[in-house]
């Protein structure tokens, strides 16, 4: 058994520790590779078909391809896919886009508020309906309090103070000093009925654990991550106005795996193309208080 088979191997345990504890579970799904690999270990873990309903936050500001990889691999992997998205702060161009806000609140509205609306089932999800081929809006409102996330420690310094089994109050507000401890790699998941618990199977990944097992599955990624001819590649995806790339020869994941290898990125945060870290404080404590993913 070599590393990535260990990591899969936790990874894999860990989601199934989810699955058979949380009768309200959900998983976010953020287009980009980390959650992209968690979708497939789910795949592998229920022997290829994934029973844990999907969740995206949609500010209508992601890059267009994004959005149609979202739905092809929906449609290919017959995924229980619901997104969720903040109606009225984006009818009322509450945001940065239109120039009416800075781009921390509009963070805070379009994706911790609209998060935590879409979680609780206040605000409406739409649900993917196979048979018709387009999204509706989904008549179940039960909250999910069990949410799988694709957060690794090593992608900025909030996430490394996580914990596989992390509890939240009902706000998904996160008191960091106050976790249960994960000693030997027992996990707390027993919690109070009701209590919000974000679950974490990719905590121990690195960014090139992540490339190489993507290479080594062959897993489809977005082809955003890799330079299409102009010296360019994105290395963290989010919102169109928010999300510059980084200058890159990478073009296919091999390359991307050689470029983390040769250390040319080592000094280099992997999120520097997204602009609302540098609004945080070079950091993302704040917003990830208030539950953003």
């Amino acid at each position: 058994m070599d590393h990535l088979d260990r990591l899969e191997s936790t990874s894999i345990h860990i989601l199934r520790e989810a699955y058979a504890n949380f009768k309200s579970l959900c998983m976010l799904w953020s287009i980009g590779k980390d959650s992209t690999v968690m979708l497939w270990l789910a795949k592998k873990a229920f022997l290829g078909h994934v029973p844990i309903p999907l969740v995206h936050i949609d500010t209508s500001y992601k890059i267009p391809e994004m959005i149609e990889y979202r739905d092809r691999l929906t449609k290919e992997w017959n995924l229980d896919m619901v997104y969720g998205m903040n109606h009225e702060a984006l009818k009322a161009s509450e945001t940065f886009p239109a120039g009416n806000t800075d781009r921390l609140t509009c963070c805070k509205m379009l994706k911790s508020e609209a998060l935590r609306n879409t979680l609780s089932g206040r605000w409406p999800r739409h649900r993917f309906n196979h048979n018709l081929g387009k999204y509706e809006i989904d008549k179940n409102a039960e909250p999910f309090t069990g949410v799988i996330v694709g957060v690794r420690s090593d992608e900025e310094g909030s996430r490394s103070k996580e914990r596989y089994f992390s509890p939240r109050d009902r706000e998904n507000d996160w008191d960091i000093a106050d976790q249960p401890p994960e000693l030997w790699n027992h996990y707390k998941t027993d919690f109070a009925p009701g209590t919000h618990v974000r679950i974490h199977p990719l905590l121990d990944w690195t960014e090139l654990n992540i490339w190489e097992y993507i290479e080594r599955e062959n897993i489809p990624t977005v082809s955003l991550y890799y330079n299409q001819g102009d010296g360019k590649r994105y290395r963290s995806l989010g919102c169109a106005p928010c999300t510059n790339p980084i200058e890159s020869e990478a073009r296919n994941v091999s390359e991307v795996i050689e470029e983390l290898r040769s250390g040319q990125l080592s000094n280099i945060a992997e999120r520097s193309g997204r602009a609302q870290d540098s609004e945080d404080g070079g950091g993302l404590e704040s917003l990830r208080r208030d539950g953003y993913m």
